[in-house]
Protein backbone atom coordinates (compact mmCIF):
# COMPACT_ATOMS: atom_id res chain seq x y z
CA UNK A 1 0.00 0.00 0.00
CA UNK A 2 1.32 2.83 -0.77
CA UNK A 3 1.69 6.21 1.78
CA UNK A 4 -0.38 9.33 0.61
CA UNK A 5 2.56 12.24 0.27
CA UNK A 6 0.46 14.70 3.09
CA UNK A 7 2.36 15.87 6.21
CA UNK A 8 1.40 17.98 9.02
CA UNK A 9 3.46 21.12 9.32
CA UNK A 10 3.41 22.16 13.85
CA UNK A 11 4.19 25.77 14.12
CA UNK A 12 5.16 26.92 17.48
CA UNK A 13 6.73 30.39 17.71
CA UNK A 14 7.56 32.32 20.62
CA UNK A 15 6.02 35.61 19.00
CA UNK A 16 2.44 33.86 18.14
CA UNK A 17 1.00 35.48 21.35
CA UNK A 18 -1.59 37.62 23.15
CA UNK A 19 -1.31 39.35 26.34
CA UNK A 20 -4.77 39.89 27.96
CA UNK A 21 -6.83 40.68 30.45
CA UNK A 22 -10.00 37.92 31.58
CA UNK A 23 -11.73 36.24 34.25
CA UNK A 24 -13.29 32.91 34.10
CA UNK A 25 -16.58 32.75 35.01
CA UNK A 26 -17.12 29.15 36.84
CA UNK A 27 -21.23 29.24 37.63
CA UNK A 28 -23.91 31.64 38.05
CA UNK A 29 -22.64 33.41 41.27
CA UNK A 30 -18.66 32.60 40.69
CA UNK A 31 -16.20 34.07 38.79
CA UNK A 32 -11.92 34.58 39.33
CA UNK A 33 -11.03 37.85 39.54
CA UNK A 34 -9.71 39.90 36.55
CA UNK A 35 -6.25 38.97 35.96
CA UNK A 36 -3.80 38.58 33.03
CA UNK A 37 -1.98 36.20 31.28
CA UNK A 38 0.41 35.78 28.26
CA UNK A 39 -1.52 33.26 25.87
CA UNK A 40 0.50 31.21 23.25
CA UNK A 41 -1.22 30.04 20.05
CA UNK A 42 0.04 26.89 17.64
CA UNK A 43 -1.07 25.04 15.08
CA UNK A 44 -0.40 21.95 13.17
CA UNK A 45 -1.92 22.16 9.07
CA UNK A 46 -2.10 19.20 7.46
CA UNK A 47 -1.88 19.62 3.87
CA UNK A 48 -0.26 17.54 0.88
CA UNK A 49 3.40 17.83 -0.18
CA UNK A 50 3.63 19.41 -3.56
CA UNK A 51 6.31 17.79 -6.40
CA UNK A 52 9.10 20.71 -4.73
CA UNK A 53 9.13 18.24 -1.54
CA UNK A 54 7.27 21.50 -0.01
CA UNK A 55 3.58 21.86 1.29
CA UNK A 56 3.87 25.92 1.93
CA UNK A 57 5.51 29.23 2.80
CA UNK A 58 5.02 28.86 6.56
CA UNK A 59 5.03 32.25 6.53
CA UNK A 60 1.31 31.82 5.17
CA UNK A 61 0.23 31.12 8.30
CA UNK A 62 2.08 32.69 10.50
CA UNK A 63 1.28 35.95 9.37
CA UNK A 64 -2.47 34.68 9.53
CA UNK A 65 -2.34 33.65 13.02
CA UNK A 66 -0.36 37.31 13.74
CA UNK A 67 -3.14 39.32 12.76
CA UNK A 68 -5.38 37.08 14.74
CA UNK A 69 -3.40 37.35 18.14
CA UNK A 70 -2.75 41.18 17.63
CA UNK A 71 -6.71 41.91 17.68
CA UNK A 72 -6.28 40.59 21.29
CA UNK A 73 -2.94 41.70 22.35
CA UNK A 74 -3.12 44.33 25.61
CA UNK A 75 -6.84 44.38 25.79
CA UNK A 76 -9.78 42.81 28.35
CA UNK A 77 -11.63 39.88 26.69
CA UNK A 78 -15.40 39.35 27.50
CA UNK A 79 -17.61 36.47 26.65
CA UNK A 80 -20.29 38.17 24.72
CA UNK A 81 -22.37 35.02 24.84
CA UNK A 82 -21.81 34.06 28.47
CA UNK A 83 -25.25 33.59 29.72
CA UNK A 84 -24.18 34.64 33.12
CA UNK A 85 -23.15 38.34 32.18
CA UNK A 86 -25.54 41.28 31.14
CA UNK A 87 -23.42 43.73 28.49
CA UNK A 88 -24.46 47.08 28.32
CA UNK A 89 -22.83 50.07 26.37
CA UNK A 90 -22.55 53.06 28.14
CA UNK A 91 -20.75 55.82 26.44
CA UNK A 92 -17.46 55.16 26.69
CA UNK A 93 -17.48 52.06 29.22
CA UNK A 94 -19.20 48.47 28.57
CA UNK A 95 -21.51 48.10 31.77
CA UNK A 96 -20.60 44.57 32.59
CA UNK A 97 -23.03 42.99 35.34
CA UNK A 98 -22.06 39.37 37.23
CA UNK A 99 -24.32 38.36 39.64
CA UNK A 100 -25.38 41.87 41.06
CA UNK A 101 -21.89 43.44 40.41
CA UNK A 102 -21.44 46.07 37.97
CA UNK A 103 -18.36 46.54 36.73
CA UNK A 104 -16.88 49.30 34.17
CA UNK A 105 -14.53 48.92 31.02
CA UNK A 106 -13.28 51.20 29.29
CA UNK A 107 -14.59 49.84 25.75
CA UNK A 108 -11.51 51.58 23.86
CA UNK A 109 -9.43 48.53 26.10
CA UNK A 110 -12.16 45.99 25.86
CA UNK A 111 -12.58 43.17 22.77
CA UNK A 112 -16.23 40.99 23.32
CA UNK A 113 -16.37 38.20 21.31
CA UNK A 114 -18.45 35.55 20.96
CA UNK A 115 -17.51 33.23 23.21
CA UNK A 116 -19.14 31.62 26.22
CA UNK A 117 -16.28 32.22 28.51
CA UNK A 118 -12.97 33.58 28.53
CA UNK A 119 -10.99 30.27 28.70
CA UNK A 120 -8.07 28.58 26.78
CA UNK A 121 -10.74 25.67 25.17
CA UNK A 122 -13.07 28.81 24.13
CA UNK A 123 -10.17 30.77 22.70
CA UNK A 124 -8.85 27.81 20.51
CA UNK A 125 -12.39 27.56 19.19
CA UNK A 126 -12.47 31.32 18.66
CA UNK A 127 -9.21 31.69 16.98
CA UNK A 128 -9.36 28.28 14.27
CA UNK A 129 -13.06 29.57 13.46
CA UNK A 130 -11.62 33.00 11.90
CA UNK A 131 -8.62 31.04 10.55
CA UNK A 132 -11.37 28.44 8.59
CA UNK A 133 -13.05 31.71 7.46
CA UNK A 134 -10.09 32.18 4.87
CA UNK A 135 -11.16 30.12 2.22
CA UNK A 136 -8.61 30.99 -0.37
CA UNK A 137 -6.36 29.41 2.23
CA UNK A 138 -7.80 26.82 2.77
CA UNK A 139 -8.38 25.87 -1.12
CA UNK A 140 -5.25 27.36 -2.09
CA UNK A 141 -3.00 24.72 0.10
CA UNK A 142 -5.36 22.03 0.34
CA UNK A 143 -5.67 22.07 3.98
CA UNK A 144 -7.06 18.70 4.93
CA UNK A 145 -6.99 19.54 9.33
CA UNK A 146 -5.72 21.86 11.32
CA UNK A 147 -5.45 22.12 15.56
CA UNK A 148 -5.24 24.85 17.39
CA UNK A 149 -3.96 25.32 20.51
CA UNK A 150 -4.13 28.19 22.83
CA UNK A 151 -1.72 28.19 26.16
CA UNK A 152 -2.06 30.33 29.22
CA UNK A 153 1.03 29.24 30.38
CA UNK A 154 3.21 26.42 30.63
CA UNK A 155 1.48 22.77 31.00
CA UNK A 156 -2.02 24.63 30.35
CA UNK A 157 -3.85 24.48 27.12
CA UNK A 158 -6.88 23.96 25.01
CA UNK A 159 -7.15 22.73 21.73
CA UNK A 160 -9.70 23.16 18.88
CA UNK A 161 -9.45 20.48 15.44
CA UNK A 162 -11.56 21.37 11.94
CA UNK A 163 -11.00 18.46 9.05
CA UNK A 164 -13.05 18.44 5.86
Amino acid sequence: MAMENVTTIEICKDYLKFSAAHFTIFSVDRRERLHGHNFTVNIAVTVPVGASGMSFSYKEIKKRIKVLCNELDEYTLMPADSPYLKIKDDGLYYRINFNGEDMLFLKSDTVLLPIRNTTVEEFSRYLLARLVEDKDFLEQYKVSKMILKVSSGPGQLASCCWER
